[in-house]
């Protein structure tokens, strides 16, 4: 489309993701929205930021609704850090990364071996103390690799090394584990409906488990990829003590390996059910509704690749623009998709903020500014008439 009167029909739904080391969700919501107002004054436009379970899950919560409630909880190195959760009604949003991202870390400060992920336990706890009924756990950006061992240990697991003393934190500590009780976890989670959000389906162990893709990026080495790999196996056998087979079953399962493998401990712990994190996001967000009203979807993030096209937010709210029969188009920091791959996803085309400023550090130092150029170029192109 071309300059020119401006459909009296243009409602835009913006519902793209962050632009990680630039601007939340939020404020990419905020951006793009102004410059779609610059062109088109008269555009209803309704903000929706989405996230896809990783972090920034709890922020794209508060931004549709929900009330941010805080809790001081063990952080990834065992001292104390303030977390929080998103509630609304009997619903909880819990973003592991909260207490045990690697956002909680000093700077320069790693620790693969053992980094525990008992603040997210904690977490989950005070959001059954305040009342949940159905608990969303997004994960993603952990600085953990435990296999969940620390969750379930805030929550009343017994995790034993032979002598009868608690192992030590994080997924080396599970190279001593002799016995797991599980006896005195938390029973609400009999009665909880726990739905584990991520937008990865690796395994918990072997060439794609969560060591041996996800560990180097935790600073672990190539001794410690094959030390936690064979630590979190070994938990799995144990736990097929008084689990049984589905302990080894489920360590295979998709999204057991998510975010270190706290994906295991939910799904063998505390019944938790996996679903790809967006399409999670969307129901909890009140997406359906939002794009009832829509004639135009933005979408994006800050990169868009080939890991947009597997369970990110942005692929996820293209498709469901798609159903829907409403065009979806999106913003980013960086394409690097070619035009066919992003219409296979729904997407019709795609405004990278590269396109005005190709230097990447220019580029997100400016990005809100640029950003709003872009959305007055889309809306010109896309709502004029």
């Amino acid at each position: 489309m071309t300059d020119g009167a401006v459909s009296k029909a243009a409602r835009v739904l913006v519902a793209a993701d962050k632009f990680k080391g630039s601007l939340t969700a939020a404020q990419v919501a905020e951006r793009v929205t102004a410059g779609i107002r610059r062109a088109v004054p008269d555009a209803e436009v309704t903000a929706l930021p989405v996230a896809d379970g990783g972090d920034g899950t709890v922020a794209a919560a508060l931004a549709a609704g929900f009330e941010r409630r805080e809790v001081r909880v063990t952080g990834p190195l065992g001292t104390p850090v303030t977390a929080g959760y998103a509630l609304r009604g009997p619903t909880a949003v819990v973003e592991m990364a909260e207490a045990s991202g690697l956002q909680r870390l000093p700077e320069g400060v790693r620790a693969p071996l053992t980094a525990t992920t008992r603040g997210s336990g904690e977490l989950l706890r005070a959001a059954l103390d305040a009342g949940a009924r159905t608990v969303v756990l997004g994960v993603g950006g952990s600085a953990t690799t435990d296999g969940g061992a620390g969750m379930l240990t805030a929550l009343g697991a017994r995790f034993l090394a032979a002598d009868g003393t608690p192992v030590g934190p994080g997924g080396g500590g599970l190279r001593e584990l002799a016995t797991a009780d599980l006896s005195a976890l938390d029973p609400r989670f009999r009665d909880v409906e726990l739905v584990l959000a991520g937008d990865v389906d690796n395994p918990l162990t072997g060439p794609t488990g969560a060591p041996a893709v996800y560990g180097p990026q935790k600073g672990a080495s190539p001794a410690d990829v094959a030390a936690l790999d064979a630590a979190l196996a070994h938990f799995a056998r144990v736990l097929a003590g008084p689990l049984g087979p589905r302990a080894t079953e489920l360590a295979g399962a998709p999204g057991a390996g998510a975010a270190g493998g706290i994906g295991y401990g939910a799904l063998v712990g505390l019944g938790a059910r996996f679903r790809p994190g967006i399409e999670v996001m969307l129901d909890v967000l009140g997406f359906a509704p939002a794009l009832a009203r829509a004639t135009l979807v933005v979408t994006g993030e800050g990169s868009l690749d080939r890991q947009t096209l597997h369970g990110k937010a942005p692929a996820g709210v293209a498709a469901a623009a798609r159903a829907a029969g409403v065009d979806c188009v999106a913003v980013c920091g960086r394409l690097a998709l070619p035009p066919e791959a992003l219409e296979r996803a729904g997407i019709r085309r795609a405004y990278p903020l590269s396109a005005l400023e190709p230097d990447p550090a220019v580029s997100m130092a400016r990005a809100g500014e640029l950003l709003e150029r872009v959305a007055e170029r889309l809306a010109r192109e896309w709502l004029a008439s």
